[in-house]
């Protein structure tokens, strides 16, 4: 037994060991629960701070990256309006430097550019209305394929009557029954002919040439194929890709079509006008009803831009003269400083004999002067002599001079 005193009345009682323990146990509980609930406070604002100085510090970094990006386009921006306040000093003074006719020349390519960049705006803008009326046109086929199953039946009962050396020429004759139908009112300039020439070796079906005052600005490439339902060996029209482009490229035509009614399985070459250019450039694949919409399609475009090409032809042409216009002003430039040079060598040469005369003449006038000196001393000397002086030492003389007077007077 364990005795207890009460610490309000200090009554004792006692109590077994397993009440004794069941009170310890009871403050034991309740001890811990505080200190737990103190633990847990402290940690709460031990994190709280923490974090509150992460926080803090994560701000200030960015503060510090953001002054660091902000100065660093601060100093690009102060190296921009340099370099820009260069390039306005050096255009000024490249401005002051050219003469009066240099000034209207790059007026006159200022306009030119101007043109020049109409044009190409003016050429992309009819690319883009190529483009949307080949969507448009695309799509407007769309409804013409329906049709397509009741054309491949019929040809194909036609070809089942045929031979094979027919089932060809009639997918020819066929072509050309169409193009003769519009050639009048579509195409009345527009050269359209088999192609007989075998100098290579090789030969397409037909050839499709167009041009507009003596430059030919659309020519295409054409081949037909076809085969019987019966063939044992089915071709496919990638087996022929090769021997077209070779054509179009013996030929100088600018595209190459094939005109096929194989795989008629296939639907990528059943869907319309198929561009196979990243096997072969500017080569297209259609089917026969395709035919004539392919001429007109390529025809437009080449026609749309053919006025653009000429006007930007004649841009380049007068680009060229007034390239050719500097040069020979250059030219003349270099001529004349050439020529100055010259002039003024010998200018400066003239000088120095015009000095070296001077130096000559003024030595002879001194000689002159002093020749001068001596005859006017010898002309002195000359009306010094008398008869006196010059018979001063000569006594004999001098007595034949004074008979001589007393006889008359000397002459």
């Amino acid at each position: 037994m364990q005795e207890i005193r009460c610490p309000n009345c200090g009554k004792v009682f006692q109590v077994d060991a397993a009440g004794y323990a069941q009170i310890l146990q009871q403050v034991r509980d309740k001890e811990f629960e505080k200190e737990l609930e103190r633990r847990e406070k402290e940690l709460v604002q031990r994190k709280e701070g923490d974090l509150l100085i992460a926080r803090m510090k994560q701000e200030k970094s960015h503060a510090e990256e953001l002054l660091k990006i902000e100065n660093e386009l601060a100093e690009k921006d102060r190296l921009i309006e340099h370099l820009k306040a260069q390039l306005d000093k050096a255009d000024t003074e490249k401005k002051l430097a050219v003469s009066e006719a240099i000034q209207e020349k790059n007026r006159e390519l200022s306009e030119k550019g101007t043109e020049i960049t109409k044009l190409q705006s003016d050429l992309d803008l009819q690319k883009k209305e190529g483009e949307l009326r080949e969507h448009n046109l695309t799509e407007k086929h769309k409804g013409e394929l329906k049709l397509r199953d009741e054309e491949i039946e019929r040809l194909k009962d036609f070809k089942a009557r045929q031979s094979t050396k027919m089932v060809g020429e009639s997918l020819e004759q066929h072509c050309m029954t169409q193009f003769n139908q519009i050639r009048m009112t579509a195409f009345p300039n527009a050269y359209f002919e088999k192609d007989n020439d075998i100098r290579s070796g090789s030969k397409g079906d037909f050839i499709f040439r167009e041009s507009s005052e003596g430059t030919e600005f659309i020519s295409i490439m054409f081949e037909m194929k076809n085969e019987m339902d019966t063939t044992a060996t089915k071709h496919k029209n990638e087996d022929f890709f090769k021997e077209l482009d070779r054509d179009r490229n013996e030929k100088r035509c600018e595209y190459a079509v094939l005109v096929t009614l194989l795989e008629s399985d296939n639907e990528l070459y059943n869907n319309g006008i198929v561009d196979v250019s990243y096997r072969y450039p500017k080569m297209f694949v259609i089917r026969p009803q395709f035919f004539i919409p392919i001429i007109s399609l390529l025809r437009n475009a080449a026609l749309n831009s053919l006025e653009y090409q000429k006007k930007l032809t004649e841009v380049q042409n007068q680009q060229l003269d007034l390239y050719h216009f500097e040069e020979n002003l250059s030219l003349f430039k270099s001529s004349f400083a050439d020529s100055f040079r010259k002039a003024n060598d010998r200018f400066n040469d003239a000088i120095k004999g015009i000095d070296n005369t001077i130096s000559a003449l003024t030595k002879i006038r001194e000689n002159l002067v002093k020749s001068e000196n001596h005859l006017n001393t010898a002309n002195n000397k000359l009306e010094d002599v008398s008869i006196k002086r010059l018979t001063k030492n000569a006594p004999s003389v001098r007595s034949m001079f004074e008979e001589r007077r007393q006889d008359g007077p000397i002459t």
